[in-house]
């Protein structure tokens, strides 16, 4: 029997990429988003099964759930991908920006997980593929506090839920990835700012610029990312966290091989 893969956020980028690789190689694939009706790619392909789903809302989180057990018996895996950015000095972020970046980020992948949890004891075991991202361990630049924030939250929700569903074969597993060649991130950024403010613009003047400016070979390509997560998926890789590209594995070594102070310094120094 073919094995299924239950995927959030797949209107564009890594979640579409990822539904369609895995409906290519022989899966099914339970591909969810918000506005469903829009979709036309995704809807080709006879082993795929498209559901409306915000992250944010419980009501949707358990009926999308229980609506794709109903129509595939099983799923094997969850990949939660849907995700967004919030970037800008913390002084200056609208009440609702932070709590919409924690809601996407952190308790989006706690409601799936919640609502998935009954069905994967029952089966005696899946997996979750949590994809965060590399700021979520190295905080790699200003004005992403939230960002961060909310990614160093699905790091922590990811190791400490190994602990508790290890006795009931649930496999947990961590991408942390940058920007792709597959995701516009910077046009799907939110950025706050403020024009009464402006002792932060020398910092969110350089970000922007930085962001803008990210050359397409930094970029990771998008299929080498879906390929990491068909690796987990298939159990070809058993590795708890996967850092993804040149720019991750170089921080990662930076963060690991300096104390932390030096590291903070190191970094803030690259946007003075």
């Amino acid at each position: 029997m073919n094995k299924t893969i239950f995927i959030t956020g797949t209107s564009s980028g890594l979640g579409k990429a990822s539904a369609k690789y895995f409906a290519e190689n022989g899966w099914n694939v339970a591909a969810t988003m918000r506005s469903p009706e829009k979709e036309t790619e995704l809807t080709q392909y006879q082993n795929v099964k498209i559901y409306k789903l915000d992250v944010t809302n419980i009501s949707q989180v358990k009926t999308a759930v229980a609506d794709a057990i109903k129509d595939f018996g099983k799923i094997d895996v969850v990949l939660n991908n849907a995700g967004m950015g919030v970037y800008g000095a913390l002084e200056l972020a609208k009440e609702e920006d932070i709590d919409w970046q924690f809601a996407v980020n952190a308790r989006g992948p706690i409601n799936v997980i919640r609502a998935f949890l009954p069905h994967f004891r029952s089966n005696n075991g899946g997996m979750f593929i949590n994809v965060s991202s590399f700021m979520g361990i190295t905080t790699a630049v200003p004005l992403g506090s939230l960002y961060n924030m909310s990614k160093f939250a699905l790091e922590g929700l990811t190791e400490g839920l190994y602990y508790e569903l290890k006795p009931f074969n649930i496999d947990l597993r961590l991408i942390e990835q940058g920007g792709s060649s597959g995701n516009n991130f910077v046009n799907n950024m939110v950025f706050h700012t403020d024009s009464d403010i402006k002792a932060y613009d020398p910092q969110s003047n350089a970000l922007k610029q930085m962001f803008e400016n990210v050359h397409t070979q930094l970029k990771e390509d998008t299929m080498d990312i879906v390929c990491v997560i068909a690796d987990l998926a298939e159990r070809r890789s058993n590795k708890f966290r996967t850092v993804i590209g040149e720019s991750g594995n170089h921080l990662m070594s930076l963060r690991q091989s300096l104390p932390i102070e030096e590291y903070l310094e190191t970094v803030s120094g690259m946007f003075v």
